[in-house]
């Protein structure tokens, strides 16, 4: 079996929270806590969930953009946690990341070529003509032409300055991109164009991507996989498929039923979770989302779920569990007992 080309296990990073003339450490917000995944090169991992689930800090932790706390990123058979200086540089040329805000990510103050120069200059790809070169074709790939280059970011719109953002990933050929929420700050008319061109990309390259996102309908359709996060854990993992017919999860079906469809077949009776997100620097016991989980049982407060797997179908709940012993392993019936409960007033 082909080794995975990213594998993460058991990834924390939690940020201290100190208080006091001394600034004592008196907490951390465990913005990620124990997430394991792994990335076949070529293919597309969807990782979802509400705001402040912890989903953009697990992309940046990967690439050491933040600085994990504990567990392994193995990038290609590497240590990324135990690289630094010279080989942590020449791998993040490797590892390339497209932010949300296109406003945000750009420098105004400089031009187009600049920018996407500045990491080539860094990595010494070439000399100048060379440079140009790259730069002209990463443009051209992302539908964009060589007179941009002598342009400003403001100068663009969002989608156009969304596809520079794409094409500063990609003039360093990469072999994989964090896509963090890359269409979220676009307009709806522009986001399928975007999706379209990222498709396209990886199959032109063979890329392989993590597609960070809250929209269940976008990462069905770019992901071959899907993993869910709920306060900073992964809650439930499978192929985009899969979750999209036979979600097993409480806080899945949830999701589901707030995506809006014009199929009447497709449309689910809406879910409305009681109370708030739980604070990630107070993470309840037991199961995190049992304080909002209209099925919570009593070990659901008291015992963390441990991974359940049926058919490659993983969830960490013990009601998943007990609906998928019921269903003797028929994942598709588990599915089916879970989504009537949950319709239940």
């Amino acid at each position: 079996m082909t080794a995975p080309l990213l594998d993460v296990h058991d990834l924390q990073t939690h940020f201290p929270i100190r208080k006091g003339l001394l600034r004592k450490t008196v907490g951390a917000v465990q913005a990620v806590d124990g997430v394991s995944f792994t990335i076949p090169r070529g293919t597309t991992l969807g990782l979802v969930g509400e705001s402040g689930c912890g989903k953009t800090t697990a992309g940046r932790s990967i690439l050491r953009l933040v600085e994990p706390t504990g567990g392994s990123v193995r990038f290609a058979g590497e240590d990324v946690r135990a690289l630094s200086g010279g080989q942590l540089r020449g791998l993040r040329r490797r590892m390339q990341i497209v932010f949300q805000d296109p406003y945000g990510s750009l420098n105004p103050r400089m031009q187009v070529r600049s920018i996407l120069e500045e990491g080539l200059v860094i990595h010494g790809m070439g000399d100048a003509a060379a440079r140009r070169e790259k730069m002209v074709a990463a443009l051209e790939r992302t539908g964009l032409t060589a007179a941009a280059l002598e342009r400003y970011p403001h100068e663009f719109s969002g989608g156009q300055r969304q596809r520079i953002a794409i094409a500063r990933a990609l003039v360093l050929e990469p072999e994989f991109v964090v896509l963090d929420e890359p269409i979220s700050a676009l307009d709806v008319s522009i986001q399928a164009q975007v999706v379209n061109l990222l498709v396209d990309l990886r199959e032109q390259f063979g890329l392989t991507y993590l597609f960070i996102s809250h929209d269940l309908s976008v990462v069905g359709y770019i992901a071959d996989e899907v993993a869910v996060m709920y306060l900073g854990r992964i809650v439930e993992r499978c192929t985009a498929k899969e979750l999209a017919t036979t979600p097993l999860h409480p806080y899945t079906h949830a999701l589901f039923s707030a995506v809006p469809s014009v199929e009447p077949a497709r449309r689910r009776s809406r879910i409305v979770l009681a109370g708030d997100v739980p604070s990630p620097s107070r993470p309840p016991s037991g199961c995190r989302f049992h304080p909002r989980c209209p099925l919570a049982e009593t070990i659901c407060t008291e015992t963390d779920p441990p991974a359940t797997m049926a058919a490659g179908h993983l969830v960490h709940c013990h009601v998943a569990a007990q609906a998928i012993e019921q269903a003797q392993g028929d994942v598709a019936a588990a599915s089916a007992r879970i989504a009537e409960a949950m319709a239940k007033p």
